[in-house]
């Protein structure tokens, strides 16, 4: 398959603007290739490994702890406001919940979703969307809805997408982004008024990488991981702009990015290639999911 790559301006920052913000290949407990990574609400930098471990990392780097484990491989996570983590766990085909309080972990989801790769909550409508990735080489639906106190549930976006994986709400909470890895794209689905899924549209196309996770700054833009090659995009408001953003020909550095988050001019990414976690000191503004999530 050929690939015509979206026309990137420029790169913005240089790799030095990049570091390893904890480096967890012989920490206790270590750090597994990493794929879902989230801010916390007690400031700390949550993750998961490829063993089920739900772990945290103190805001200095310097410590990191293991919460809770679903005993699978453990990939996106939300927060909702201050009172539970949802997690997406591969081996399982579920999502799980970790009250915050407790810290009792209980699976979410019911059997259906085949690869539930990354969770967001949409507070306005009481409710969780989740991506189903479905297989790596056949398109397949699409987007899970769940009643955020109940579990249930089933398809909300029932279009076939080539691998769906990073999602994020419109800062303005009426659609949903999506990734789709494989077709190097990302799709807008409008939310219609009763809350069922409008039809989608490309937002941009023939990105310069396979993308993984999203996130928007404070302004709008919208900044992806790549999971190949190593790099993080930033695409404008409007799509009609793509940046390569920050940029690792070595992959060490930035190490298959998947997951990304914001949290003021700091973006955290999740690197499944190593064993670390990356800070980059941006040149923008992004909140942290879980104020967006909290209850009001």
């Amino acid at each position: 398959m050929t690939y015509r790559f979206a026309t990137a301006e420029k790169t913005v920052l240089s790799k030095e603007r990049a570091s390893v913000f904890f480096d967890g290949i012989f920490s206790d407990p270590r750090l597994q290739h990493p794929e879902g990574v989230a801010i916390g609400p007690d400031g700390w930098i949550w993750c998961g490994s490829e063993n089920g471990e739900i772990l945290r990392i103190d805001p200095d780097g310097k410590r990191i702890e293991c919460v809770a484990s679903t005993g699978g491989f453990t990939l996106g996570l939300a927060f909702l406001g201050d009172e539970a983590l949802f997690i997406c766990d591969l081996k399982s085909a579920a999502v799980f919940r970790l009250d915050l309080v407790s810290r009792q972990l209980k699976r979410f989801t019911q059997d259906g979703i085949k690869i539930p790769n990354y969770p967001v909550i949409d507070i306005q409508r009481g409710r969780l969307l989740v991506s189903d990735s479905f297989h790596p080489e056949t398109p397949g639906p699409g987007i899970w809805a769940y009643d955020l106190q109940t579990g249930e549930g089933g398809l909300w976006y029932d279009e076939p997408m080539m691998f769906a994986n990073g999602l994020a709400l419109a800062p303005d909470g009426q659609s949903l982004f999506a990734c789709e890895t494989f077709a190097r794209q990302i799709t807008i689905i409008p939310i219609l008024p009763d809350g069922r899924a409008g039809a989608s549209r490309p937002f941009v196309t023939d990105l310069p990488g396979l993308p993984d996770g999203i996130a928007f700054d404070d302004h709008g833009d919208l900044y992806c991981g790549c999971y190949e090659p190593s790099r993080v995009v930033r695409i404008s408001g409007d799509g009609t702009k793509v940046d390569i953003y920050l940029d690792d020909p070595t992959a060490h550095l930035l190490a298959h990015p998947t997951n990304i988050a914001f949290d003021g001019s700091a973006l955290y990414t999740a690197n499944l290639g190593r064993w670390h976690i990356t800070l980059i000191e941006t040149d923008t503004r992004g909140t942290p999911l879980w104020k967006g999530a909290a209850r009001s």
